[in-house]
């Protein structure tokens, strides 16, 4: 029988594949690093949890996944770059900023230009790599952007710019 239909017992099928690091530049606000940090810490107490469990049939697999994750937190941590917002410049857009935009139907939003890990679009906080980010940062109050979407471009007015202190 060939070797190719034989399924090798102590072979391991299961490797977790590890989460990808982003090769850009991981700023953060000091609160995406605090979330972050209490990310990692979860993951440790899970993990401290479960190996007290002996019962637990999915042991094994869990500890893979919770190690993986845990790996991928701190590489995030260890990269993480905070930036400061009072650092900033006031009068254009750029990192940890909060933008109040007014597309030509009208419709105002406000985004908040955040690291990578801490993007919530339902929360308005958009990553800086992000194609709305790039398409504001550098722009002033009165100037009006293009942001290229898939669906079509959309025409933003800066209506105003603020730096919150964390």
């Amino acid at each position: 029988m060939s070797r190719a239909f034989v399924k090798e017992a102590d072979e391991e099928q299961s490797e977790v594949p590890e989460r990808p690091q982003s090769p850009g530049p991981n700023y953060v606000t000091s609160a995406g690093l605090a979330a972050l940090r209490a990310q990692l810490a979860d993951l440790q107490e899970q993990r401290r949890q479960l190996v007290a469990r002996s019962d637990d049939l999915l042991k094994k697999e869990t500890l893979k996944l919770l190690d993986r994750d845990s790996r991928y937190f701190q590489g995030r941590i260890e990269t993480a770059q905070v930036i400061d917002p009072a650092a900033q410049p006031r009068d254009e857009v750029a990192f940890g900023a909060v933008v109040r935009t007014v597309d030509e139907e009208g419709v105002e939003r406000d985004f908040a230009i955040v690291g990578e890990d801490e993007a919530d679009v339902a929360a308005g906080k958009v990553s800086w790599v992000s194609p709305l980010a790039r398409a504001i940062v550098g722009a002033r109050v009165g100037e009006t952007v293009t942001w290229h979407r898939p669906v079509g471009d959309l025409h933003l007015e800066i209506l105003s710019i603020a730096y919150p202190i964390d």
